[in-house]
């Protein structure tokens, strides 16, 4: 045989590049950022003194989670969904919604619960950023599976939403501290409810996405004018009403789950604002 006949044939085809979209991907970035400020703020913080760097650790999670929201909303909309996206939001969520929460709790009450057993709670915080990353994961494979991940819910509690939570209840007792409320053993239900959401985000309890509201629909005039006075007034009062509304909001989106399956069908797609009557899981 001719030495040249057992050359590998040369490929003439174009190596595959990668789509990096940019606008939604600075919300991601913008949204890792405000995870690493986070854990900066968490480290430094001297509780000696009070929870001022704590307060501002929980905004930049809080903010992480409206960045995580943006950055699907707008790949959605200008169809810049790419896998590198997915992997770079999920490398983000990691560090903002999973590493940064389990910190903050670890910090704040873990240490203190388990002194001369710090193993003990340094396990209870891993729990939270291992289910995360497993979550994650079983989120990225699913959504390759389908095309895309435009499902209309989410196996498992998303973990923005989990560690909107943790921040959301932890800012409610700080603010509950700071009205010289009886705080007592409320602080221990954190550790209680970092294990519960852990359960959650690796269940087969399903989520809407809300992924097909379309902000474009028209609205009636009524409901158009209370949105914008409900908007305008959460913008005039956001620092009395954060820390009560936002845990309210997080844990009806957790116990939305439990109820949905024994709420009727035209029930859910008006909740949803969803038209179809299947769903596929993402």
């Amino acid at each position: 045989m001719n030495p040249a006949e057992k050359r590998p044939l040369e490929s003439t085809e174009e190596p595959m590049r990668l789509k990096i979209y940019l606008l939604p991907n600075l919300f991601t970035g913008g949204n890792l950022f405000c995870g690493f400020l986070a854990l900066t703020k968490i480290v430094e913080a001297d509780l000696s003194t009070g929870y001022h760097d704590i307060k501002i650790a929980l905004l930049y999670i809080l903010v992480a989670c409206i960045l995580d929201l943006l950055d699907g909303r707008v790949a959605r909309m200008g169809g810049f969904e790419s896998p590198f996206g997915r992997e770079f939001d999920s490398l983000a969520d990691i560090v903002s919604f999973g590493v940064a929460p389990a910190f903050l709790v670890h910090r704040i009450v873990l240490r203190d619960i388990f002194v001369n057993h710090k193993e003990i709670g340094w396990f209870i915080a891993a729990i939270f950023v291992i289910c995360g990353a497993f979550r994650l994961a079983r989120f990225n494979c699913l959504a390759a599976q389908a095309n895309g991940g435009g499902g209309k819910y989410f196996t498992g509690f998303p973990i923005p939403m989990a560690a909107g939570m943790i921040a959301s209840l932890t800012l409610f007792l700080i603010w509950w501290d700071d009205k010289d409320f009886p705080v007592g053993y409320w602080r221990f239900t954190l550790p209680v409810v970092l294990i519960l959401l852990s359960a959650m985000m690796v269940s087969e309890v399903h989520y809407p996405t809300f992924k097909k509201v379309d902000w474009r629909t028209q609205k009636p005039f009524v409901k158009t004018l209370v949105i914008l006075m409900i908007a305008a007034l959460a913008l005039l009062l956001w620092q009395k009403l954060l820390p009560i509304v936002a845990p309210i909001i997080f844990s009806a989106y957790l116990v939305y789950g439990f109820i949905r399956p024994y709420i009727s069908r035209k029930m859910q797609r008006e909740i949803e604002q969803d038209e179809e009557d299947d769903g596929v899981a993402s």
